[in-house]
């Protein structure tokens, strides 16, 4: 995502108590989520995803090398990945924020960000 010029939180918790894997600013405003599922069985069994695209201009699955496609929603983006980089192999439709929404979200990633940045430099002392 950084290679895409987004700027990528991992595990970022909404104010309605879902948690997506990666939240990504973009440098237009834009606010991506990125569903990681490993499995058949691991997106079967969760079903939470459903309500991230309200907290998200595009919503997009990352799979591995050989998981079902045909299974994910058509109406997401589509990555392949592995532990070192993904490809987008279907870009996500977008569905834009209500400025308010983009706003409040906006602000909640960077205080998540500055939060981590500052835990990060405190455990280094």
């Amino acid at each position: 995502m950084a290679d895409r010029g987004l700027a990528p939180l991992t595990e970022v918790t909404v104010p309605d108590g879902l948690r997506m894997d990666v939240c990504a600013l973009a440098g237009d405003g834009m606010i991506w989520c990125v569903e990681v599922k490993s499995s058949r069985a691991d997106f079967l069994s969760d079903r939470k995803w459903e309500g991230y695209r309200a907290w998200c201009d595009r919503l997009f699955f990352a799979v591995p090398e050989g998981f079902p496609q045909e299974i994910l929603p058509a109406d997401a983006g589509l990555m392949r990945a592995d532990q070192f980089d993904a490809a987008i192999l279907r870009e996500a439709p977008e569905h834009r924020l209500a400025p308010a929404r983009r706003k409040a979200l906006t602000l909640r990633l960077a205080r998540l960000a500055a939060s981590r940045l500052l835990q990060a430099q405190q455990s280094l002392c």
